[in-house]
């Protein structure tokens, strides 16, 4: 039976505040100057969803948004790139949350308020939901701090219907990176940044980390920015260089990547196109300010995608 969609995300929504300049906030009421402001869409997993919709995949979401400005914002912009988000669910009790970000090309400083961010919970998430999607992926782990304790079962719901599952975990802002003992197992895509990946797998050393994840979940791919990316399924792994760009800034550059990756695996391509295409939509990203604004047709990323 063909599902009416490909994606279904279970994620957070807030919009992102980008601030761009080469200044620093100093406290003592010290007023800047900055270069820019833009109001975008925010969250890894809306950005995520986007990229994939940009892509051609059939995509839906669902995670909670305040009835406010902020989340009147998101849904619309979601929308307008192609994401269903019918499933989402408006509580008028709560403010949607909202990211500050001091853009400096490829650094930048975050300021996050949770809001509606932390709220989704995986008894939200309906079978009827479940069942229409071919593959679920979920982001910004240590910020979902209510989906965090069932995220197993759901992981477990989801096979049952025959979905397969990806995680981006995104960075731990305690550092502890805690948490995976039962997820991994069940997640048959991950897909960390170097950082990350060290932080999860407990070691400093970059080829270790990516050993100890690949014996856990089915496919790490992982983002290397600049310098490409490398994944590891079983005992073979895989490594493909980035495209030269033009940085505005790196928002969002991991999610457009994940978007990438998760065509290819869903349209059954060898692991290395999957890759490659990732690589190739995480820096094509980069080249306007905010996290979706950039993001590649196929076609448009095609064109850096060699045959095999």
């Amino acid at each position: 039976m063909n599902q009416p969609l490909d994606l279904l995300v279970a994620g957070e929504i807030n919009p992102d505040l980008i601030l761009s300049g080469d200044v620093e906030p100093v406290f003592g009421q010290v007023e800047k100057l900055i270069e820019r402001a833009d109001l975008a869409i925010g969250s890894s997993s809306a950005i995520f969803a986007c990229g994939a919709a940009r892509l051609g995949l059939k995509v839906a979401f669902i995670g909670v948004s305040g009835e406010d400005v902020f989340g009147r914002f998101m849904l619309a912009a979601m929308q307008a790139r192609g994401v269903d988000t019918s499933a989402v669910i408006v509580d008028p009790t709560q403010q949607t949350g909202l990211s500050i970000i001091l853009n400096r090309g490829v650094d930048r400083a975050i300021l996050t308020h949770l809001g509606t961010i932390a709220s989704l919970r995986a008894e939200q998430i309906p079978d009827h939901l479940l069942r229409q999607a071919r593959h679920l992926h979920v982001a910004s782990y240590f910020l979902q701090t209510a989906l965090q304790p069932d995220l197993p079962e759901l992981f477990d719901r989801a096979h049952t219907f025959g979905l397969t599952t990806s995680l981006d975990t995104n960075w731990d802002p305690s550092g502890e990176w805690r948490g995976f003992e039962h997820l991994l197992p069940k997640v048959d895509i991950f897909l960390p940044n170097e950082a990350e990946a060290c932080g999860v797998a407990r070691t400093p050393v970059l080829d270790e980390a990516l050993r100890i994840l690949a014996s856990k979940a089915g496919i790490v791919a992982l983002k290397r920015g600049a310098h490409g990316a490398v994944a590891q399924r079983g005992s073979q792994t895989f490594k493909v260089e980035s495209i030269p760009v033009k940085v505005v800034d790196t928002v969002g550059a991991g999610d457009s990547f994940d978007a990438g990756f998760l065509y290819g695996y869903l349209n059954g391509w060898e692991l290395t196109k999957s890759l490659r295409l990732a690589a190739v939509c995480g820096a094509l990203s980069t080249q306007s300010a905010g996290g979706t604004a950039a993001q590649p047709t196929l076609a448009e990323a095609m064109t850096y995608v060699h045959p095999e």
